[in-house]
């Protein structure tokens, strides 16, 4: 077992020294979950105003739809507390809807007509206008049925203490705050040299409702009459019948380095393009779209990680990333987990801490565009028929078979998960390298693949498995008992939201069209 490492200095310090600084790593989750009505339709409710507004809430907002919320956990170096926090959440939620539940799966069921996706209501600003807006234009770009796809999000960071005595090992000349941002490209870029492998065993939507499909053409098979499934797949979320859109597929932003990284995506928000340009921008006084270029916003560009930086109220993410630098990392390809009741688990955040620390350990040379290319083709491939162990992914210029790629990669990344179990004084990092090595051997042991078994074992499609799993999850969680002091907590952040929304609006001096040209000025 061996990793490149950048020098030998490098190499001593990660051998030697790293455990001390690993035990400061930050982790959040940013979750979505579909509001549906009893019969399994999306729900056409308004957001429930005992949760507070979805502009200023903390914790619990929503994404593109108004029925589709998102849950976010606060930042925390207790590796539990994220899990524990979508808990929490879950609790003070399900006590606030009607007769609803939350959809246990990516992707949706019963649609019915795109008119029938409610758009997210963030009230009268500026700022919640904007964000109304700018989903009014993902639908007219790319649809609405694909902004009802929901998955999880895991945000994560080394600790600060990390980065000086990386800084020394690697006898860097950058400023401190240079240097962390170069290695957090590193990151992602590593990230994305192997991010099949999380699909691969975290994928979690292989099949879907017909409904979704809404005739349009595909290669799926029948799993029985009404849900469609790609024999092998594992994650149709992520292909081209969800997030994975052609529009996207020619935008080239570099994760070379975080100068072009930004460069590319600022150029992108200020060139136009011609279809976007013909749906319009503003008519009769109504916007239909922020602009007409090849991205809205930042926010727009779809990709499986992003660097990320907490920007201020007002400030676009490209110009906090200029400011400030790399502040975390943005893990964006986890399907939901249908078998937790919260979407994710321990073990899920576990692997991709191990990913991480493998990843900023290990050299990480620019890639090309031959590399890019092939590490774009190896995650479609698994996308779409990973649990084939007959499939064969691209590695510098020649195929391998999936099983081999996953075993070397484990090599390596038992050495990671050594030293993180050695830094939190627990042997959870290894067994669940343990636990997923048997995976590799039986990929029919994957989430994809419990899911077909799942749905073969009921006999009755997808829509009748996801809806069952709903249901449980939701009679779970209005039979647990209730943290007066979460709930107090939950109540108070509701109010301040909504105060916080009314102050906003209040204060609202400029029109929506200066409010946009400032906002994109520089």
């Amino acid at each position: 077992m061996s990793i490149t490492y950048t020098s030998q200095s490098e190499q001593s310090f990660w051998e030697n020294d790293a455990e001390q600084y690993l035990s400061g790593i930050y982790r959040g989750i940013e979750k979505e979950s579909l509001r549906i009505d009893s019969s399994g339709h999306i729900s056409k409710l308004p957001h429930p105003k005992a949760l507070g507004s979805t502009l200023t809430h903390q914790y619990i907002t929503t994404d593109y739809s108004e029925a589709l919320m998102e849950f976010i956990t606060p930042a925390s170096d207790d590796r539990a507390a994220p899990i524990r926090w979508l808990h929490d959440i879950h609790n003070e939620v399900y006590r606030n809807l009607q007769e609803e539940s939350l959809w246990a799966t990516s992707m949706p069921c019963v649609m019915g007509a795109e008119s029938n996706i409610p758009l997210a209501y963030f009230g009268e600003s500026n700022s919640g206008r904007m964000k109304t807006v700018y989903r009014e234009g993902l639908g007219h770009r790319y649809g609405r049925f694909m902004q009802t796809i929901a998955g999880v999000h895991y945000n994560f960071s080394f600790a600060n203490q990390l980065w000086t005595p990386l800084q020394q090992a690697a006898k860097s000349d950058l400023s401190l705050q240079d240097f962390r941002s170069a290695r957090y490209m590193g990151v992602i870029r590593n990230f994305q040299r192997n991010s099949w492998i999380i699909p691969f065993f975290f994928g979690a939507s292989p099949a879907l409702c017909e409904s979704f499909l809404q005739g349009r053409p595909n290669r799926l098979d029948t799993l029985v009459p009404g849900t469609r499934y790609g024999q092998f797949a594992t994650s149709l979320r992520m292909s081209d019948l969800g997030y994975q859109n052609n529009v996207q597929s020619q935008l080239k932003v570099s994760t070379n380095c975080l100068n072009e990284y930004i460069e590319n995506l600022e150029h992108a928000i200020r060139t136009v393009d011609p279809y976007y340009e013909s749906i319009g921008v503003v008519e009769n006084g109504h916007y239909k779209q922020l602009n007409a270029n090849v991205l809205q916003i930042e926010n727009e560009f779809y990709s499986n990680v992003r660097p990320k930086r907490t920007a201020a109220s007002g400030e676009r993410p490209t110009k906090a990333l200029r400011n400030g630098g790399i502040e975390y990392i943005e893990v964006r390809a986890l399907d939901i987990n249908p078998f937790s009741s919260v979407g994710v688990t321990q073990q899920q955040l576990n692997f991709i801490d191990i990913f991480m620390l493998h990843s900023v350990m290990h050299c990480s040379p620019l890639i090309t565009e031959r590399e890019e290319a092939e590490n774009k083709k190896n995650f479609a491939r698994v996308v779409k028929g990973g649990r084939d162990r007959e499939l064969y992914l691209w590695r510098n210029n020649r195929q391998q078979a999936v099983g081999d790629l996953a075993r070397a990669l484990f090599d390596e990344f038992y050495i990671a998960a050594a030293m993180l179990d050695k830094a939190y004084q627990t042997e959870d990092f290894s067994a669940t390298l343990a636990t997923l090595a048997e995976q590799i051997k039986n990929p029919e042991l994957t989430l994809s693949g419990q899911v077909i078994a799942a749905i073969q074992q009921r006999g009755d499609g997808f829509f009748p498995f996801a809806m069952s799993l709903s249901e449980q999850y939701k009679a779970e969680f209005l039979a647990a008992n209730v943290d007066p002091a979460k709930h107090k907590m939950f109540t108070a952040e509701a109010a301040r939201s909504l105060a916080e929304q009314n102050e906003i609006e209040q204060n609202d001096d400029k029109t929506f069209a200066e409010f946009l040209a400032d906002y994109f000025k520089d």
